[in-house]
């Protein structure tokens, strides 16, 4: 056999065959040297022909996952009403009627008012807890803000008129007063004592306040170191209610100097133990309201 140029009986070269079926190139010598750029430009063409496969691949498994893609969105997405809606609910007809479903039953309840602690200081019959000038005032001294009072003599007693004067009296007997408590405190030179007169009822307490006058006061109360005061002088009085109870101040100067409109300190020494004689009436009725309530 020859070796021609390009003979035509020579069988192409085939890139998917392997080198011993190749056929033998016309490029070949006798001492069976290749040639070596046949050999380079079939090597391309077989590159170029992978090139084309890998790209049109690609292009294929794009398209297929975008098709899967799109399918499971349209699986998780196609109904709007559903996406929404756990799929393992049951079907409507397995979903007991809520109409029909026995509501719960409570029994009713009330908590109790609470107790009002006027209602314990307005009777005797409710207003039972110990009384006496020092449990109404207590200790040895008062504080008021930044002023302090020294607590002088106390008095009690059930004869109410033996503890007033002038027109309070008979303003104390008419409406059945069953006991006058009467304490003093000083500073400074200013002495004020404190009368609270008890009653059976807010209602005879009430008729005592309204028909008591400028000239119904309280007695002064001395002794204990407190001189006499307000015996003859003149002196600022005032009177209040709170429940069954009327109490009165009478304010003056202990060394018998009448008061007048300018002397201040006379004016609120009366005004701090007044507030203080309600405010420890209001804590008798509030400390018997909280003990009824923990009974």
């Amino acid at each position: 056999m020859s070796y021609g140029q390009g003979g035509q009986g020579q069988a192409p070269w085939d890139p998917w065959k392997p080198g011993s079926q190749q056929p033998q190139w016309s490029g070949q010598n006798a001492g069976g040297t290749p040639d070596w750029a046949a050999l380079a430009e079939a090597s391309e063409t077989r590159n170029k022909r992978r090139r084309l496969l890998f790209i049109a691949g690609g292009a294929l498994a794009t398209v297929a996952v975008g098709a899967a893609v799109a399918v499971a969105v349209v699986s998780a997405n196609g109904n709007d009403q559903a996406s929404n809606q756990p799929s393992n609910l049951p079907a409507t007809a397995d979903i007991p009627n809520s109409t029909t479903a026995p509501a719960p039953s409570f029994e009713p309840t009330s908590a109790p008012p609470p107790l009002n602690p006027k209602d314990f200081i307005s009777s005797a019959k409710k207003d039972t807890a110990p009384l006496s000038p020092d449990i109404l005032f207590p200790g040895t001294q008062l504080t008021m803000g930044d002023r302090v009072y020294r607590k002088g003599p106390t008095a009690d007693t059930k004869k109410c008129a033996s503890a007033a004067k002038v027109t309070l009296p008979a303003v104390l007997t008419k409406n059945d007063c069953t006991r006058m408590l009467r304490v003093t405190y000083v500073k400074d030179g200013v002495a004020v004592t404190v009368g609270v007169a008890v009653f059976n009822t807010e209602a005879e307490a009430t008729k005592a306040r309204h028909e008591a006058d400028k000239k119904s006061i309280v007695a002064s109360l001395s002794g204990n170191g407190v001189k006499s005061f307000c015996d003859s002088a003149v002196c600022r009085s005032t009177t209040n209610f709170y429940g069954r109870y009327v109490y009165f101040t009478l304010a003056g100067f202990t060394d018998g100097k009448n008061v007048t409109a300018k002397d201040t300190k006379v004016f609120t020494a009366g005004d701090d133990l007044g507030e203080f004689a309600f405010r420890q009436i209001r804590r008798r009725g509030e400390a018997q309201a909280s003990a009824a309530a923990n009974e």
